[in-house]
């Protein structure tokens, strides 16, 4: 393991090297100010998982393990923990500040499927304050912290999500019917327990109707987490990783300053119930760059917290850098809201490619979320086989995928006028370039809210083969040069 430690604290030494920042160019000559981003400075110490009796077969829980050569390196000062090639079975890891979590080559943490190994915690999940299992990796309020190398953490989600047949084979439905525990709770519907259940009647969305410490437990494993959840970090580094197969939401800063993103695969089953590959929440200068993700649901989304709880919170989603990056399944390729009560600003999107997801472009809202979304850029998107929209702007979401509406019949009726108020989400000066898709379901849609019409938007060079045309309701000052939509 000599050679690979050398390897990494070279690795280490190249992107800490302000003389050699590989993030420098990523911030220069945006349409808005934003500073220069580097990657999280770690002390080059480093010790090995199996140093503290890990068992990398997969047998044995190392919980344990992980915890004491954390605490180790955090009683020095941090530096870097590797994780060998094998499995490494555990319960929740908790990262601490100045602290690299390096998986080598052919390394698996592997996250054990038993809610009792994930305490219930207070926290914020689909912009709600509520309470949910312990995400098998966070950080609050850590600084100078890194998940990098060549290795694959897991999730182990098929032990917590729901599943809808629909969107299954009869092989597999069989399987999940078959598995002990668990139960169709509607018709064509799977969940993992008769607690899930518990949970899922009478929620309102993912939030269960419960009062009591009893009730609460009873339901547990309805309360399924977000696989990476950092809460108020600084200076964060996720670099080479494959996140797959997450319970819940996959990769999700909140409230997070300074983050890097860089050549990581992000991926969930098509079928993943709310599998968003990332949701970027109430965070300051972010950096998603040279990535892939294919997801069970939103791919790349920017979020700031749901109505009164994000509008109370009130820290926007601001200086956001996604070049290079790359989505596959999902239910949109870039995506705003539909949690965006805390306001989304400042946000460029370049050169990256969209291929068969549901929406290519998403923008998500709806009455009583509030908040404003405003100084977005996108330039040089190529996209292919998207199901649906090339580009929507939707101000009616109701919590369903775009292909899930116009399944069950997209009948737009008159939509009265109501008074502006802090209830009324905002979007306006959004400029999209330089758009290329090859097959769509429909080119474009802007359905905007009577009361606040959809505001100052630039379309241009932007060509869209489509099934059926764009569609206008609620903008205005909508700017269109060189748009060349084809149908066929």
């Amino acid at each position: 393991m000599k050679k690979f430690y050398l390897t990494l604290l070279a690795m280490a030494a190249v992107l800490c090297a302000s003389a050699e920042n590989p993030y420098r160019t990523y911030t220069q000559n945006l349409p808005f100010p934003m500073a220069e981003m580097t990657a999280p400075v770690i002390p080059q110490r480093l010790v090995a998982l199996t140093d503290f009796g890990a068992d990398g077969t997969g047998s044995t829980l190392c919980t344990d393990a992980f915890a004491k050569a954390i605490d180790a390196l955090s009683k020095q000062g941090g530096g870097h923990l590797v994780v060998p090639q094998g499995v490494w079975l555990t319960g929740p890891i908790v990262l601490k500040s100045n602290i690299d979590l390096n998986l080598q080559k052919g390394a698996v943490i592997l996250f054990a499927a038993d809610e009792n190994l994930y305490p219930l915690i207070n926290t914020s999940f689909e912009g709600l304050d509520t309470r949910r299992c312990q995400s098998p990796i966070s950080a609050n309020g850590a600084t100078n912290i890194s998940i990098t190398g060549e290795g694959v953490i897991d999730g182990n989600g098929q032990y917590w999500r729901p599943v809808k047949k629909s969107k299954v084979t009869e092989s597999h439905w069989k399987r999940l019917m078959e598995t002990p525990g668990s139960m169709e709770m509607k018709k064509d519907y799977w969940v993992p327990s008769e607690g899930y259940a518990m949970g899922e009647q009478g929620a309102n969305m993912n939030v269960p109707n419960a009062q009591t410490e009893e009730e609460w437990q009873a339901v547990k494993r309805f309360l399924r987490p977000v696989m990476i959840s950092l809460v108020s970090c600084k200076n964060v580094l996720l670099h080479g990783v494959i996140f797959q197969n997450s319970p819940a939401w996959n990769l999700h800063p909140l409230m997070c300053e300074n983050i890097i993103i860089d050549n990581v695969l992000v991926r969930n089953p098509a079928f993943a119930q709310n599998g968003d590959a990332l949701d970027l929440e109430s965070c300051k200068n972010a950096l998603i760059v040279n990535s892939r993700f294919d997801a069970g649901d939103d791919g790349i989304c920017i979020k700031s917290g749901k109505d009164k709880d994000g509008r109370l919170r009130g820290k926007p989603c601001e200086n956001v850098v996604v070049d290079g990056c790359t989505v596959f399944a999902g239910h949109g390729g870039f995506v705003v809201g539909s949690e965006m009560s805390g306001g989304v600003k400042n946000i460029s999107v370049r050169d990256c490619q969209f291929v068969g997801t549901d929406v290519g472009l998403r923008f998500k809202s709806t009455r009583g979320r509030g908040g404003v979304v405003e100084n977005i850029f996108i330039d040089g998107i190529s996209m292919s086989d998207i199901t649906t929209y090339a580009i929507t702007f939707n101000m009616y979401y109701g919590g369903k995928s775009v292909s899930e509406v116009l399944a069950e019949g997209d009948n737009k009726k008159e939509v009265k006028k109501l008074p502006v108020n802090e209830e009324t989400p905002i979007f306006r000066n959004i400029d999209i370039r330089n758009i290329v898709c090859y097959h769509a379901g429909f080119a474009m849609e802007f359905n905007g809210l009577p009361e606040m019409p959809i505001n100052g938007i630039n379309l241009e060079n932007i060509r869209i083969s489509a099934k059926h045309d764009a569609t206008f309701q609620y903008c205005k000052n909508i700017k269109k040069k060189n748009v060349d939509i084809s149908l066929y």
